[in-house]
């Protein structure tokens, strides 16, 4: 066995943050606010003739399974891996956001081919309830957005609950202007044109989101992270010579890992000089798991010293 091979060259570091105690508390309120608020809108929607407040409920309902698969990718974050599950179950946050992407996308068609159809065949609709439900939706996602202001620097997660329902709050607030303009001037057509616009800015959020989930199902590297200024900051440690087999993935929908060869001839540095690596990656590029093999030769009797190699 190769000095290169020995099980003690390899270093293992992860880190875990640390979960609030109320946050189950947090994302359950989120939840129940925004099942009421689909439950409201879909309800109104079909008495008040609206499509424009059907697709925001659509969008609601995906902010439900959003801030459940947020919630849920808390929660397995804690659990132990297994001999089968060796990174614990945090990738099924992945599977999830894929799923919730598809389901709003689905949803959104068939929202949108309604309205289309309205558009030709204009519905009378009741301008005054649509603004009211819609008043009401402004209301509860903003005190959801408040709700999870205070910790959305500290958690990707709560971040991103956050901004949905800030971006819930101004739909909302689009489809009350047009339910106040159709109060005004009994233009019906208005409903399924605000539909299609509140479809189309929808859509366009949830693609990235659909592409961002693929990726990471891939294995992709996390588009926040520059994997060129990764290489570069290994290879400027003071005693590598070159870095090699270097991998960036995503373990879950937050967390990201890495492995990577660096060929040091002077001899391995010892357990402090590879946690401070550990550290630093974690601070510029939120890589939170990361393995490192340590090879004191150039020859070293690699088979993945070629980056091609896999």
């Amino acid at each position: 066995m190769t000095p290169a091979s020995r099980p003690d060259n390899v270093t293992h570091h992860h880190r875990h943050g640390p979960t609030p105690s109320n946050l189950n508390l947090l994302f359950a309120t989120g939840v129940a606010l925004n099942i009421a608020i689909v439950g409201l809108q879909t309800a109104y929607g079909l008495v008040a003739h609206s499509t424009a407040l059907l697709a925001d409920a659509g969008h609601n309902l995906g902010d439900v399974l959003s801030l459940a698969v947020a919630w849920g990718a808390a929660t397995l974050t804690k659990l132990p891996p297994t001999e089968r599950f060796t990174y614990g179950l945090r990738s099924s946050s992945i599977v999830a956001a894929v799923f919730n992407a598809l389901f709003l996308l689905v949803v959104m068609g068939g929202i949108a081919w309604e309205a289309i159809r309205r558009l030709s065949e204009p519905v009378a609709v009741q301008g005054s309830l649509v603004m009211a439900i819609a008043g009401l939706a402004i209301v509860i996602n903003g005190i959801s957005a408040w709700l999870f202001s205070s910790r959305r620097h500290g958690d990707i997660n709560v971040r991103g609950a956050f901004l949905h329902m800030l971006s819930d709050a101004l739909v909302s607030f689009g489809v009350l202007i047009s339910g106040g303009l159709i109060v005004l001037t009994h233009w019906y057509w208005l409903d399924p044109l605000t539909t299609l616009v509140v479809v189309a800015v929808i859509v366009f959020g949830t693609w990235d989101l659909l592409k961002d989930s693929f990726h990471m199902v891939l294995g992709a590297v996390p588009t926040a992270i520059d994997p060129g200024k990764v290489r570069i900051f290994l290879s400027d440690l003071p005693g590598v010579s070159r870095v090699h087999d270097l991998h960036i993935w995503p373990l879950s929908t937050t967390q990201t890992a890495l492995t990577c060869h660096l060929v040091m001839p002077e001899g391995h540095p010892g357990d402090q000089f590879t946690s401070h690596i550990a550290e630093r990656l974690h601070a510029l590029f939120n890589i939170e798991h990361s393995t490192l093999q340590i090879e004191l030769s150039e020859e070293a009797d690699c088979r993945l010293r070629d980056d091609a190699v896999i």
